[in-house]
């Protein structure tokens, strides 16, 4: 068996590569693309929305296909996709071809980011996959702040299209090997051991549907906020008063602040059961934005609460599932918790931009801060529920 931290290494590289050749890559490529090609900027950016549809409709399957031949075979072929996407990325002539890519690259996403690396760890490891999860997403919290330098790196000498290019070189080179032979071949498993069990006659199947339920509507609501805010930030704090310079400096320190938080966690998260963690993360990312929108001396003190909150709740995606339901039939758990996530993902982006464009930022705001607090009435109604897992 390949050691823990080779294994970790492994996904922490390969998640970096793989966010920053999809999700993060529009931040930085999109408006040259578009001015480079004529192609509308709303249609150029709208190519990741359909990546993330479709890495959203394929991450069932995913989960069920690592919880039967372990995450080394679908992660190498997310490698692939990925590199293959970006090729036809780069040799795009027209709008259609530029969203059929972005297609095979959402393939690729939901075959290789967070969700399917957590499955793998899950499978992998069991119960003692938690720190192995949040030591992966502190890996993974730097993959923005590598990509938009390096990318930007790549397009000031290469263009959009060399920049594609030499991340599938990347993806195909790097990321493919280092699946392959760096994490540990898993032997088949039953297809119909792959179907969750109740854990005792005192949980029905009843029951562990009303948990699911509860807890994905929690984590998808927590996902559309996070992608809300991260593309619409910038817009938001400048119609509140602060200049772009600003803004972006303020916009900035989510990261570290999501790093700090994993790293908090990774020392004192084992004495704390993941339920608490899911309270705790989504209280503070209401009141982060409580405080951001504000406005004044409060804005930083939101941004850091807020940051913290967004960090650990990418943890819990990965954690709470495990300790509620189990390790059988985890990574299958996974990719169907993944599905709704992903899909408001896709769509919450432009559902924000008619917001903005109609009611103004006022009213974006104050839908953010609501949703944040009937996220909090969602983990208060999964705590009693989830008890019978302590």
């Amino acid at each position: 068996m390949t050691r823990r931290p080779v294994v970790i290494s492994v996904l922490g590289l390969g998640q970096i590569l793989a966010w920053g050749s999809s999700y993060y890559l529009p931040a930085v490529l999109a408006k040259p693309t578009a001015l480079a090609t004529g192609w509308p900027l709303s249609w150029v950016i709208g190519g990741l929305s359909v990546g993330i549809l479709v890495s959203g409709l394929v991450s069932p399957r995913v989960g069920r296909l690592i919880e039967r031949r372990g995450g080394r075979p679908v992660l190498a072929v997310s490698a692939i996709l990925l590199a293959t996407g970006l090729l036809c990325l780069a040799a795009s002539s027209s709008v259609t071809m530029m969203i059929l890519s972005w297609a095979v690259i959402g393939a690729g996403m939901g075959a290789g980011l967070y969700d399917p690396a957590f499955a793998t760890l899950g499978r992998l490891y069991g119960h003692e996959a938690r720190t192995a999860i949040t030591s992966l997403t502190l890996i993974g919290g730097f993959a923005s702040t590598l990509a938009w330098p390096f990318s930007a790196y790549l397009l000031t000498h290469f263009g959009w299209r060399g920049t594609c290019v030499a991340y599938a070189i990347l993806n195909a080179g790097v990321a493919l090997p280092l699946y392959w032979f760096g994490l540990p071949r898993e032997q088949p498993r039953d297809p119909s051991s792959t179907v969750t069990r109740p854990r005792s006659r005192n949980e029905p199947r009843a029951r562990r549907m009303v948990v699911f339920s509860v807890l994905a509507s929690c984590l998808t609501l927590s996902s559309i906020i996070a992608v809300v805010v991260s593309v619409h930030l910038l817009t938001i704090l400048q119609a509140i008063g602060l200049p772009l310079a600003t803004a972006v400096a303020m916009g900035t320190l989510i990261g570290p602040c999501q790093v700090g938080a994993r790293l908090i966690d990774l020392f004192a998260g084992r004495y704390v059961h993941p339920m608490w963690e899911m309270l705790v993360s989504t209280l503070i990312v209401a009141v982060g934005l409580r405080l951001v929108f504000a406005g004044g001396e409060a804005i930083v003190v939101g941004i850091v609460l807020y940051g913290g909150g967004i960090g650990l709740r990418s943890i819990v995606r990965g954690t709470l599932p495990l300790a509620l339901f189990g390790t059988e039939g985890y990574a299958s758990l996974i990719g169907r918790l993944a599905f709704p996530m992903l899909l408001a993902q896709a769509a919450a982006p432009s559902l924000g931009a008619v917001i903005l464009d109609h009611a103004g930022a006022d009213a974006l705001v104050a839908v953010l801060f609501w949703a944040a607090i009937a996220n909090i009435g969602l983990a208060l109604v999964l705590l009693p529920l989830a008890r019978a897992s302590y």
